[in-house]
């Protein structure tokens, strides 16, 4: 276990209610496990590679040899992530195993944002000497299981030190015929935008456990209170891809005209739709969906729940365009809410608020830099 003091702080609740719907197999502590310098840099990749299943007939050849080797029969998409320590996560209240897992997501949730499926994934890390055998063991039980629930493969990757933290890169490989692949520009006029599940809770579970943070750092011996905030603590820190609406979409032959996924907010997401689409849009504030944890909790932070959902980022939902033909099959399925429609460019990009007043969309999103 990593001995980060405000980690450990948040595993003791990991007992909780809180963690009780994020189910991970506990690690045995029962056989002495060898230090990362005993073990060294071979020894670690034969470890992890004896942990590796494939799931993808596609998979030639995994992480044994130079280069993998994928035989995909249609396109193939490729996405990379990077995740460092201090700038896209806090050691001090993210558990390894969701990070791991977390890692994997929101790399498959780019390849369901193009309506293709993901078959394989690399993985490398750069971790300084805080690091631990163990810590490590638990980081990629978090990806593996993450490979295990979307049944993707890992082919490669790489292993290094770093002199700072903790670095996290993964590529995912995903395909699907050229026909069918959805691109950010297609979107036209009169279009409905459509977004999946809710939006605004990752954010929200990130500011409890900031303020949780702050709490304990100001007083070690207090416990965080978290057991009212499962379900946006839950998106915050273990999100999942979408790749039941893309099965849904798939199973009713609906191929959006435009997607994107929204990992730096709705408001960010609907602005590069547009721009490369050349469209403008119409969003109606009171048809966004939030969470009744999330309205609530922004509101204790006298937050604007709307503006959480706007400009919040990491809730990893599917946010697209359909031609109006499929406005029935859309309406049908309670995961999916119709949020406002295509207009002409010269229109702009505007939010029709309560009272019907009109304000332009405007990005803040999430900076990395």
């Amino acid at each position: 276990m990593i001995s980060f003091s405000g980690f450990q702080m948040l595993n003791k609740n990991m007992q909780h209610d809180f963690f009780l719907s994020i189910t991970f197999a506990q690690m045995s502590t029962s056989k002495k496990i060898e230090s990362l310098q005993e073990l060294g840099e071979f020894g670690l990749i034969d470890r992890i590679s004896k942990k590796i299943k494939s799931y993808q007939e596609s998979t030639i050849l995994g992480p044994s040899d130079d280069a993998g080797i994928v035989a995909h029969e249609k396109n193939t998409l490729v996405s990379s992530d990077l995740l460092i320590e201090g700038i896209h996560f806090d050691m001090t209240y993210t558990p390894l195993k969701h990070l791991g897992y977390k890692s994997v997501v929101v790399n498959l949730s780019d390849i369901y944002a193009m309506n293709a499926k993901p078959k394989q994934i690399t993985v490398s890390l750069g971790f300084s000497s805080k690091y631990t055998l163990e810590a490590i063991d638990e980081l990629y039980d978090g990806i593996l299981l993450a490979c295990k629930k979307y049944n993707v493969d890992i082919i490669g990757g790489d292993i290094s030190s770093s002199p700072f933290g903790l670095i996290i890169s993964v590529t995912a490989l995903g395909e699907n015929d050229e026909n069918n692949i959805v691109k950010r520009s297609g979107a036209k006029e009169n279009d409905l935008i459509v977004v999946s599940g809710d939006l605004g809770g990752a954010y929200l579970g990130l500011t409890i456990l900031q303020r949780e943070k702050e709490v304990w750092k100001s007083d070690p011996n207090m416990q965080p209170e978290l057991d009212d905030f499962n379900y946006i603590l839950q998106r915050q820190l273990k999100p999942e891809a979408r790749e039941d609406v893309i099965q849904y979409l798939e199973k009713n032959k609906i191929k959006p005209t435009s997607m994107i996924d929204i990992s730096d907010g709705l408001a960010s997401e609907i602005l590069h739709l547009c721009k490369q689409s050349e469209v403008g849009c119409q969003l109606y504030e009171e048809k966004i969906p939030i969470d009744q944890q999330t309205y609530n909790t922004a509101m204790d932070f006298n937050l604007n729940p709307s503006t959480c959902a706007l400009n919040g980022g990491e809730d990893y939902e599917l946010l697209f365009t359909i031609n109006q033909k499929d406005f029935e099959l859309i309406s049908k399925n309670t995961a999916l809410s119709i949020i406002g429609h295509i207009t002409k460019k010269e229109s702009g990009y505007n939010l029709i608020g309560h009272g019907d007043t009109s304000i332009p969309i405007t990005a803040q999103g999430w900076s990395h830099l």
